[in-house]
């Protein structure tokens, strides 16, 4: 590929003639590219610690019964008492098509009554007591960090077998103890720890896990609960909305208890609902990081056309010359774009190397202290933003140079060679 040396070197000396003026107009196109790769990393540091507060299936539903009826049905009286039961898991899964998994969950000491005394030796205390099932890490917020989750066995065989959370182990064991396989007594009751989990929520961390988790099976037999469902647990089909999924569930439960569909007997909580103002609201970060940032780099890239004007100017009888040598316009035109992308490209390029830098120098240090910061995760510059970044310097380069190299191209030679 044939280099032509000498075009270059004259560009070298045309920008080294105005060193402090062409340094601050690059620096303009500088610090566009870094704002917007900083600002887009960022944005999307905060969006990956979001996402870690949701557990790893985000299409998770909760329904369950907020008490009596309200509305007269069918001839049905107001104040009938709605109870969700353990035969409507089969029904609602045969029954509802949209319905790709169900289970139930009941619960000790999280919505109504005190937490039941949990005693290991002679240490103790009270914990809420939450019902699992095989897959439960997948759609509650925890990560187990010692030993196993639940399996299919633990709940068909009705095992005695608990998942604690990490604050949990720290009150019933000593920091030397390895909590797997020993027991735990609530309420009498004995039960072997096989997992340790922490929980991923953002804000909610102390609380979650302050929690034992115990077979849904288990817990509703060893705590009189054998006819009664507290909540449903519920993942649509693939590509189905949770919310269509919430409302389906929500009818067929209203038709076979014969409650008003304007009822609000059942609460329910979409959690895809949820995920989904995430995202929009960070759609909206990215979208104003782009035009704050591609509205620096376009001031920068004015700058740039205003050198190249001078440029111009100072260079009218060498470019007279040139046309009067034989010198196409469409050659003026090129030496003058090249100087100007070269200018922009330069400074673009250095801008998105340091912001990258500084953006893995703050991920690894997030990374090393746990993963993330409060709401702020490792901030990271996806190879999509860093082409568009460097289309957007092309282009900014292009534009900056079409007035100074229009301006070029028309260049008189006589008149040129008379200028002073």
């Amino acid at each position: 590929m044939f280099i032509d040396i000498e075009k270059w070197q004259e560009i070298f000396n045309t920008l080294s003639r105005h060193k402090l003026r062409t340094a601050l107009t690059a620096f303009g196109v500088f610090w566009g590219i870094f704002m917007l790769t900083v600002l887009l990393g960022a944005g999307k540091g905060l969006e990956n610690g979001v996402d870690m507060g949701f557990p790893k299936t985000t299409n998770t539903v909760w329904i369950w019964s907020q008490g009596t009826t309200q509305i007269p049905f069918q001839g049905m009286p107001i104040g009938r008492d709605i109870a969700l039961k353990p035969g409507d898991v089969q029904a609602i899964a045969k029954n509802v098509p949209n319905v790709k998994f169900i289970t139930g969950q009941n619960s000790v000491g999280v919505w109504d009554n005190a937490p039941p005394t949990t005693v290991r030796k002679s240490r103790n205390g009270a914990f809420s007591i939450q019902g699992g099932f095989a897959g439960m890490d997948l759609i509650n917020s925890v990560s187990i960090i010692q030993g196993r989750s639940f399996n299919p066995l633990d709940e068909q065989q009705k095992r005695k077998v608990a998942v604690i959370g990490q604050r949990v182990r720290d009150q019933l064991f000593t920091k030397d103890e390895n909590p797997l396989g020993e027991d735990i007594t609530i309420n009498g009751i004995i039960f072997q720890v096989v997992g340790v989990f922490k929980s991923t929520q953002n804000g909610n961390q102390q609380q979650e896990e302050e929690r034992i988790y115990l077979p849904n099976e288990t817990l509703r037999y060893a705590f009189n609960q054998i006819g009664r469902i507290g909540s449903f647990v519920i993942v649509p089909v693939p590509e189905v909305h949770a919310r269509v999924v919430e409302n389906d569930v929500k009818m067929y439960l209203a038709q076979i208890n014969k409650v008003s569909p304007d009822d609000k007997v059942f609460g329910s909580f979409n959690l895809q609902d949820e995920h989904d103002k995430v995202e929009g609201l960070f759609t909206g970060i990215k979208v104003f990081s782009w035009m704050v940032a591609i509205g620096t780099i376009f001031a920068g890239a004015v700058g740039v056309g205003n050198i190249m004007l001078i440029v111009v100017k100072e260079r009218t009888r060498e470019i007279g010359l040139r046309k009067a040598l034989g010198a196409t316009p469409a050659s003026i035109v090129a030496m003058i774009m090249q100087e100007s992308v070269f200018i922009t490209a330069v400074a673009g390029y250095s801008g998105l190397v340091m912001a990258t830098l500084l953006l893995e120098s703050i991920a690894r240090a997030l990374n090393a202290s746990g993963g993330r910061a409060g709401f702020m995760g490792p901030p990271e510059v996806e190879f999509k933003t860093a082409l568009i970044a460097l289309t957007v310097l092309v282009v900014s380069g292009v534009l900056a140079s079409l007035m100074p190299a229009a301006k070029a191209a028309a260049v008189n030679p006589i008149v040129a060679l008379q200028d002073e």
